[in-house]
């Protein structure tokens, strides 16, 4: 600051001189030149300097002022380091050493401030810096204590004491680090330890220590920083918090949480349904929704723990109480509230995000919306509102008596051109106005009235009434109640109100009594306003049904029970016919072969076995005739007896060409045809007579079918069997699934039918496991029969190669004689070694390889056929599958002498019968067979076998979770039936193609089925006969399986939607008559049902064979973009399934087949599996006609199969059911957040890289797509997909999961497991994992239509001829998947 002259003193004239040589810019103005006394004395109280700027007197007196004054001496001033520092002070003041330490720092030049207060003078510091490079100056606010402090003890007497102290306060505030206090005058240093330390230490607690810096300039720049991003944190807190009210959810107990139970749910797909497409599912479930099917009733204390439970949620307890009379449990009972409560009174967690009820977007017609305001304020449905007055061509008046028409569950009246009479309603009218004065108003003949009441919101209740056009009074007046209560509750009071006016108000002027009735019984309705379901018609767009009763069972005819009265007329009548045909000389010379068989000699003790007791175990080696004789003896016994009539046997066989072959065996041997007294009974063809067939050779599957539909409960198995005497059993040593099945049935059968017999088949002699079974409930007999067999020899694999020569071996010399039994070089097995050629047998072997080696086939039948010669004799050859007999079959084309034959289950019967007659004359026969051929059927002429020891048995593959048949080595008991077969007629030979060191790692016998395969097929058979406690029944079992694999099975039924709890569904009794994998039949069920058949039809059988692709090692990418080319980016299958149908094509179209198998080799496709996968869609066809699903008519390509196919290239459809089939093997599709790019239209989304898209399923988290996929790669998926469902997974350095289906939301709701609402109100949660973020209600509307499907599915069941491909719950279901619940 510039330094002012001080004010003069009285009496002094002598004039002042302004020194402008202070030093360090100390105050100068006390200073006084010259040492002249005053005249005066000086006064005690000194006069105050007055500050710089102030207004004083200045005693200047002339041009020559200095000479002048000095003739007037003034008073001296105090020394301002005596005021500041005391008299003995010789250092440095404040200022001097604030400026000293500005000007160290390069600041600015120093101004000081001063103000004067009532008190005295307070002083403040102002100091400023320049950038050097920037020239930018940067002035910091004043420094001075703060304002209290400055007030009580920081004012001073004058205005340099002031400044020095703030100097002094400046200082300190920036060199409070450093010990410089010593420097100051006494006064200051005792400030600097004292208040300005207690001052720093308030500023430090207060968060203003950044005022204490050594460089306030850096510190308030941070500080100032510090400041703008509090304050954006805190915009920022703020806008979270709004984002965080956005994403609170409500849970089912009506507690609202915070978003972190969002943990989880944030990244999940979202479900949304379209307006339109919402409306027409609501109509469709309030028109027909099944409702508790099964008829389930709830007690007294389910129904009270119910309505409490739902009532605590949120829901009226009246609405409760409705839905626990028509439900079956609680799950159901929230369902019932969801769909049929009115949105405006749903509880809140029960809404979608930001839902207004009644707020709807407003449209360009505000006549109209006016009209649809006013109709729906009475508690009608808008969407009912709006569909009636568009019917009405906007007519408002007519619009309001058709609703309450409808209401009234009533005809509207048509509508007349003639004018009605108002006479009445006017007359009224004047009554009413005079008596309610202004609570009425009349508008155009629309009155309103106020009533007195008041809803408990204390809001007006107001009637609207307008006159019918049928003429009043005799028809009710078009009323309306407006007020602030729930639509239904407005709707409830209006029906009631109404009810009472036709039947006691009719024909008069009734409005003044029906506002008296109002009057006095709203409140009453209001707290108990009914049943929903009492004005459910007017609440919706479409009428409601009442709930459907429980379908009633069908009545299943059941056979008479067997009287046994052997003086019956039938049964004499017959035994006079059977002694009759004993006298012909055909049945004579038949009975002659009989009597040569073994169990001839046991005849007598099989049929004192069977009388004696209700269990006989029958066990005889192949060729001893217990499969054609026992049945015969017992048959024969009853006749013999006269119980002819009662006689009932049933013989049950592994495979359709046993029951075949037996059948048309015992009936030659009885002398008569097949379907009178022997008949049989196959899967797809019978050949029998009611009280006529007395023996019925049947398969297992049969019998079987015959026991589930019979009713469920063992009472009703035992009625099904009620005219059968005896069952017998035959190779139970296989122990097949149904086999075991079967025994656990007939256990419990024989326990309540003491007079059934049970007779057990066995080709080995293991009867001890079967008579433990039974001892416990039944006497058990057992009879042992010897085998009647030639000599086989053995050939094993390393003889056959010297034998054939094949390989580097010489063939032996054919002249060369046999080596005797008595040779040394013979061996106990019937075979010789060979002394020569022993170096290059290693060779040979290695050349077989380890695979079927076709080649070394040939070369053995060719070596049999010459060995033979001239001797008649057939050859056998046991192959593990239909691919290996074609293929045999193709090898020994270059034979011509060979009358070559395949023999598998999959033949029809008629192709099946011819492996029986003896060959054309100079043919030889071959018969190529799985291993149907081991036992039970005897062809005569084989005299050869060749056994390659490997065999198709059914294995459960736990990778993709699916019944597969895998090529294994056969069993050593099954070997041995095998090599049987060559010495039935006379010594044979048995061709090993493996070595004796293979043989002996051979299991001896197979595992029992029901413990290597998956039972989810077999306990689906348990509960479609009606046992409810399924682990129970299966712990009865012969060999039980593991009760955690019986647990798995029932539960990924109720996944797959076979099974809703414990009860069986429509669809799980489609699947339960299906003789396919449960995927691939619910694949073809939904097929048929929603008219893509062919398509769904084709991707089972690729499922069951295997992919048409082949992909050599050395051309993968190749045979991989091939795939794909038929695929468009739908998956694997849908690639397999286009391929499969171009093939079709062009074999359809006479295209010759060597350019059909160049296209093959083209395209990487094996044409032989594509012929597999066309032989099984045919067995599939026909499994589905079987059991009424398609007509016996159906032919593919045929226009009676439009129906079927209506939808087969909805690639969108059929991925989803493709989906649904591979329940639950689905993996949720992640994708990374969106990234957009600029573009000339504007922002562009990106597709993200295929490397940050990721995958998880239920089992193992995170999962990989197989590079071998047409899918690995991908970065985008078709039709807003976001799953993918896989049929095999696989294990490695990762988790790869192959043969992919991706599919949308929609497929995943209506076709994957249960849809449950998350109880913390999240969203819908399906198959217990699978997150979806949505309104509660869309997860209660899918589950429902879902139970319509089953519903629709069975009544299939109950019409076969229904069409189910145009009914209304497919066409929205098929809707919402094409288009992801859209309206587009």
């Amino acid at each position: 600051m510039v330094n002012k002259p001080h004010a003069p003193r009285a009496g002094n004239k002598k004039k002042t001189h302004a020194s402008a040589a202070a030093l360090n810019e100390e105050d100068t103005s006390y200073i006084v030149f010259g040492n002249e006394k005053p005249k005066k004395p000086k006064p005690t109280n000194t006069e105050e300097p007055q500050a710089s700027g102030s207004k004083t007197k200045t005693a200047a007196a002339g041009t020559n002022g200095a000479a002048t004054e000095e003739t007037k001496p003034e008073e001296k001033k105090p020394d301002p380091k005596i005021l500041i520092g005391g008299p003995s002070w010789t250092g440095k003041l404040p200022m001097t050493l604030f400026n000293e330490h500005c000007q160290k720092q390069k600041w600015e030049r120093v101004e000081y401030t001063v103000h004067r207060n009532g008190q005295g003078f307070t002083g403040g510091v102002i100091i400023k810096k320049k950038d050097p490079k920037t020239h930018a100056l940067t002035i910091l606010p004043p420094i001075m204590p703060p304002i209290d402090y400055n007030k009580e003890r920081g004012t001073q007497e004058t205005a340099i004491e002031a400044r020095h102290f703030a100097a002094a306060y400046a200082l300190f505030r920036v060199s409070n680090m450093k010990n410089i206090h010593m420097m100051l005058p006494p006064k200051y240093r005792d400030l600097w330890k004292g208040d300005f330390q207690d001052l720093k230490s308030e500023a430090t607690a207060s968060g203003q220590g950044y005022l204490y810096e050594a460089d306030p300039f850096m510190a308030k720049k941070k500080h100032d920083e510090a400041m703008v991003a509090k304050e954006k944190a805190k915009v920022d807190k703020a806008k979270q918090k709004v984002e965080d009210k956005k994403l609170e959810v409500v849970s089912l107990d009506g507690q609202v949480q915070s978003k972190h139970v969002l943990k989880g749910w944030m990244r999940v797909p979202k479900v949304e349904m379209g307006l339109r497409t919402r409306r027409e599912v609501e109509r469709l479930i309030r028109q027909g929704g099944a409702w508790n099917p099964h008829g389930v009733v709830l007690t007294a204390v389910q129904r009270k723990a119910i309505v409490d439970d739902l009532s605590n949620i949120g829901f009226r307890r009246s609405h409760a109480e409705e839905a626990s009379e028509i439900c079956k449990d609680r799950e159901e009972c929230l369902d019932w509230l969801l769909i049929h409560v009115p949105e405006d009174d749903l509880p809140k967690w029960t809404l979608p995000d930001n839902y207004l009820a009644g707020v709807s977007l407003a449209s360009g017609d505000m006549k109209r919306e006016g009209r649809l305001k006013r109709l729906s304020a009475a508690g009608y449905s808008a969407e009912l509102c709006a569909d009636v007055l568009d019917s009405c061509n906007g007519d408002e008046a007519r619009t309001a008596e058709i609703l309450q028409a409808r209401l009234l569950e009533q005809e509207a009246i048509p509508s007349t051109s003639s004018a009605a009479s108002y006479e009445v309603w006017d007359e009224e009218q004047a009554t009413l106005e005079a008596i309610f004065g202004e609570r009425y108003t009349n508008h155009d003949r629309l009155c309103t009235i106020t009533l007195e009441l008041q809803t408990p919101s204390k809001q007006p209740i107001v009637l609207r009434a307008r006159p019918p056009s049928d003429g009043y009074p005799s028809a009710l007046p078009v009323l309306s109640v407006d007020a602030d209560l729930p639509a239904y509750v407005k709707l409830s009071l209006l029906k009631k109100v109404l009810t009472v006016a036709k039947e006691e108000y009719s024909g008069e002027q009734m409005l003044f009594s029906i506002i008296d009735w109002l009057e006095q019984n709203i409140s009453r309705v209001i707290e108990n306003p009914g049943k929903l379901s009492e004005v459910a018609s007017a609440t919706a767009a479409s009428t409601t049904e009442l709930a459907r009763p429980p379908r009633a069972k069908k009545q299943r005819r059941q056979p008479h029970p067997i009287s046994w009265n052997s003086q019956s007329g039938v049964g004499q009548r017959l035994l006079d016919a059977w002694r009759s045909r004993q006298l012909t000389s055909d049945q004579q010379r038949m009975m002659k072969g009989r009597q040569g068989l073994p169990a001839w000699k046991l005849q007598d003790a099989i049929i004192r076995s069977v009388n004696d007791n209700q269990v006989t175990i029958i066990s005889g080696e192949t060729g001893s005739g217990k499969s054609t004789q026992s049945v015969q003896f017992i048959l024969d016994d009853l006749l013999e007896r006269g119980f002819g009539e009662q006689a009932n046997l049933i013989c049950t066989q592994p495979r359709r060409i046993s029951a075949l072959g037996l059948a048309d065996r015992v009936a030659d041997e009885r002398c008569g045809r097949v379907g009178e007294e022997v008949g049989f009974a196959i899967r797809g063809e019978s050949k029998q007579r009611q009280g006529v067939t007395k023996i019925t050779f049947v398969t297992t599957g049969v019998l079987l079918r015959r026991l589930q539909t019979s009713g469920g409960s063992t009472d009703d198995v035992v009625r099904s069997l009620a005219d059968v005497s005896h069952v017998f059993i035959d190779e139970v040593h296989e122990r097949s699934l149904d086999t075991d099945f079967l025994l656990v049935l007939l256990r419990d059968v024989l326990k309540k039918r003491k007079d059934l017999k049970l007779v057990l088949m066995s080709a080995t002699l293991d009867a001890n496991t079967f008579e433990n079974y039974f001892r416990a409930s039944s006497t058990v007999g057992k009879v042992e029969i010897q085998g009647r067999t030639y000599p086989v020899h053995d050939i094993y694999l390393d003889e056959i190669v010297r034998m054939t020569g094949f390989g580097t071996v010489e063939p032996e010399d054919p002249t060369e004689p046999e080596i005797a039994p008595n040779d040394p070089h013979y061996h106990a097995s019937g075979t010789s070694t060979p002394t020569t050629g022993a170096p290059s047998i290693g060779n040979a072997l290695r050349a077989v390889g380890t695979r079927i080696n076709y080649e070394l086939i040939a070369r053995t039948v060719e070596h049999i056929d010459h060995r033979l010669g001239d001797i008649e004799g057939g050859i056998l050859i046991f192959l593990p599958g239909v691919a290996e007999i074609d293929q045999t079959l193709r090898a020994l084309r270059s034979m011509s002498n060979l009358h070559a034959l395949p023999l598998h289950a999959s033949l029809q019967s008629s192709e099946q019968r011819k492996v029986f007659p003896r060959a054309p004359s100079g043919m030889r026969k071959v018969i190529c067979a799985t291993n149907v051929a081991e036992t039970s059927i005897t062809i005569e002429d084989v005299v050869a076998v060749i056994d390659t020891g490997r065999v198709k048995e059914t294995s459960f593959d736990p990778a993709n979770n699916m019944v597969k048949l895998a090529e294994v080595w056969a069993s050593r008991a099954a070997c041995k039936q095998r090599r049987g077969r060559a010495g039935r007629v006379r010594a044979g030979e048995c061709y090993k193609l493996y070595t004796r060191s293979a043989e002996a790692k051979m299991a001896e016998r197979p595992d029992p089925e029901i413990r290597r395969v998956p039972l989810e097929q077999l306990c689906l058979s348990v509960r479609a006969m009606g046992v409810s406690d399924v682990p129970a029944f299966l712990a009865s079992a012969l060999t039980p399986p593991e009760s955690l694999a019986v647990a798995g099975a029932l539960k990924l039924l109720t996944r797959m939607g076979a099974l809703d709890s414990a009860d069986l569904t429509a669809l799980g009794r489609h699947l339960s008559m299906i003789p396919a994998d449960l995927r691939c039949g619910k694949l073809m069920v939904y097929g048929a049902a929603f008219g893509c058949l062919e398509a769904c039809l084709t991707i089972a059988a690729i499922l069951t064979v295997k992919s048409p692709f082949v992909s050599p090692q050395p051309k993968r990418e190749e045979s991989k973009a091939a795939r794909a080319a038929f695929g468009g980016g739908n998956g694997d299958l849908l690639c397999d399934l286009h391929a499969f149908e171009e093939w079709s094509s062009r074999r359809s179209a006479g295209e010759p087949t060597s350019i059909t198998r160049r296209w093959c080799d083209e395209n990487f496709l094996n044409h032989q599996t594509l012929m597999d996968i066309s032989t099984n869609r045919t067995q599939y066809i026909s499994s589905l006609q079987e059991i009424g699903f398609l007509p016996l008519s159906y032919r593919p390509n045929h226009p009676s199969a439009a129906e079927f196919n209506a939808h087969n290239t909805s690639e969108v459809l059929i991925r989803a059911l493709v989906a649904g089939s591979f329940q639950p093997q689905l993996a949720r599709i992640e994708f990374p957040d969106k990234k957009y790019a600029q573009a000339s239209s504007g922002a562009v989304e990106i597709d993200p890289e295929a490397r940050t898209i990721k995958f998880f399923n239920e089992e193992n988290g995170r999962v990989f797509v197989h590079p071998s996929s047409t899918l690995f790669g991908a970065q985008t998926f078709p039709g807003n997909s976001v799953y993918m469902s896989y049929f095999t997974k696989m294990a490695t350095s990762k988790v790869f999961i192959r043969d992919l289906t991706p599919f949308n939301v929609y497929s995943l709701l209506m076709f994957s497991g249960p849809v449950t609402i998350d109880p913390q109100g999240r969203g819908l949660l399906v198959d217990g994992w699978v997150r979806l973020r949505g309104w509660a209600r869309i997860g209660v509307l899918v589950s429902r239509m879902r139970m319509m499907l089953d519903e629709l599915l069975a009544r299939k069941l109950e019409d076969p001829e229904l069409g189910m491909g145009e009914s209304e719950v497919v066409r929205a279901v098929r809707r919402m998947v094409e288009l992801d619940g859209l309206d587009r």
